[in-house]
């Protein structure tokens, strides 16, 4: 069964042209973080066996705040050379082919170690990160002074 091309980046590797995508929505097993993250990748012209990549990380919009990453084309690239070199022919039809990436495999196809990042309320803050790490977070009120638009029953 073939990819849906709906929400598929495309990626060229070693002059070979693929597609490849992240599932629109979560399963319950993969938002719960029972699951790791996946990524589907097929050849565009011909396409024939699927190549499904398990990260050794949570998806992004997991419910529990598990760590994720963001995947990247060099990380795509990567575990596609590392398909092939374990015997994936992305032009043969069959059966997905499966890939699983360990953590040390991880850091050795990003070419270091991975920017883990953790989800939180109004964005991602990066593993070992803060608050502040926050690119999009607002504050709603400030601690250290008291705020008018409080109601007099929230004030200290």
């Amino acid at each position: 069964m073939a990819m849906p091309r709906k929400g598929s980046r495309s990626i060229s590797v070693d002059g070979t042209a693929f597609r490849w995508r992240i599932r629109h929505r979560s399963t319950h097993c993969r938002g719960s973080g029972w699951s790791p993250l996946t990524v589907a990748v097929e050849r565009t012209e011909e396409p024939g066996c699927v190549l499904l990549v398990s990260l050794p990380c949570a998806r992004p919009d997991n419910w529990l705040g598990e760590r994720t990453i963001a995947v990247r084309p060099a990380l795509v690239a990567g575990c596609i050379r590392r398909a092939v070199e374990q015997g994936w022919d992305p032009g043969r039809p069959g059966p997905a082919f499966a890939l699983t990436v360990t953590e040390d495999e991880l850091a050795a196809l990003l070419g270091g170690p991975p920017q883990y990042l953790i989800p939180f309320l109004w964005g991602m803050i990066p593993e070992g990160g803060g608050i502040r790490d926050l690119p999009r977070c607002t504050e709603i009120w400030s601690r250290d002074e008291k705020s008018t638009s409080r109601a007099a029953s929230d004030a200290p």
